[in-house]
């Protein structure tokens, strides 16, 4: 299990903010091209990899401009359908039909 799921929210800010750093630090880019290539001031960009107030507008201009979108993915996935669980479901019947009661033929005589 994940340490994340225990730390606070200003926490998950500031680990939030490190790992932008991180990203930004990996592809040797300095804060002023970010922040030009994002269209956000610089202060905006430093105030993200702080962990201090930011806008989800901040993030993903940042992470476009560091050309990583595919954070978004991992941040929010597209849910899908598990074909096992679907299996395990049971499902109710689509139309109800009246049971006939089946009745023994009288022989033709």
């Amino acid at each position: 299990m994940s340490d994340l799921q225990f730390k606070s929210l200003a926490e998950l800010q500031v680990e939030l903010g490190r790992r932008i750093r991180q990203l930004r630090l990996s592809r040797n880019i300095d804060q002023r091209t970010v922040a030009e290539k994002a269209g956000i001031a610089r202060a905006a960009l430093q105030n993200l990899e702080a962990g201090h107030g930011s806008s989800v507008q901040t993030l993903l201009r940042t992470l476009k401009a560091l050309n990583y979108l595919e954070g978004i993915e991992m941040l929010a996935p597209e849910p899908t359908v598990n074909p096992l669980a679907l299996l395990k479901t049971k499902k109710a019947p689509q139309r109800a039909r009246h049971r006939r009661s089946v009745q023994p033929r009288k022989p033709n005589l």
